[in-house]
């Protein structure tokens, strides 16, 4: 598969918003067997980013601010296109959109994760923890100059 044909773009319209959602049902709630009500939240106040192979909707992904900073979450790309780029376009995507004043920018990554993140300079803090029952670390992006 060429990388050239994934197309990440930030949506909003309620039609796409059901694309993101139903991949993050299959990855997290079906898959992962996390539970529904930790799933969904934040939905509002979050921006939203649908990955798509041949127009195919393959993967998805947000960005949201706390009062921590800028929380990169949910990234989730079906099982049948892991491996070949999409979670990279993803990061990059996502990272490309985030204001020019943000700072402090953190994700928890799952233990399967932290390769692709630390290709970003994204760094482990703290030790390791338990969200919906799956192992995590917290990361940080380090950026120079800031």
């Amino acid at each position: 598969m060429q990388i050239d044909q994934i197309v990440v773009r930030k949506v909003n319209e309620a039609a796409d918003l059901v694309k993101v959602f139903a991949i993050r049902r299959k990855v997290f709630v079906e898959e992962q067997e996390c539970p529904p009500e930790l799933e969904w939240e934040f939905e509002d106040e979050s921006n939203h980013f649908l990955a798509t192979v041949e127009e195919v909707p393959v993967a998805a992904c947000r960005w949201r601010k706390t009062d921590q900073g800028y929380k990169l979450e949910r990234f989730a790309v079906l099982k049948e296109y892991r491996g070949i780029g999409i979670g990279q376009r993803l990061v990059e995507k996502v990272l490309a959109d985030l204001p020019e004043e943000a700072e402090y920018i953190y994700l928890h990554a799952q233990l399967t994760a932290i390769k692709l993140y630390e290709k970003f300079a994204f760094k482990k803090f703290g030790n390791e923890f338990k969200e919906a029952g799956i192992r995590h670390y917290k990361m940080v992006l380090i950026q120079p100059g800031k």
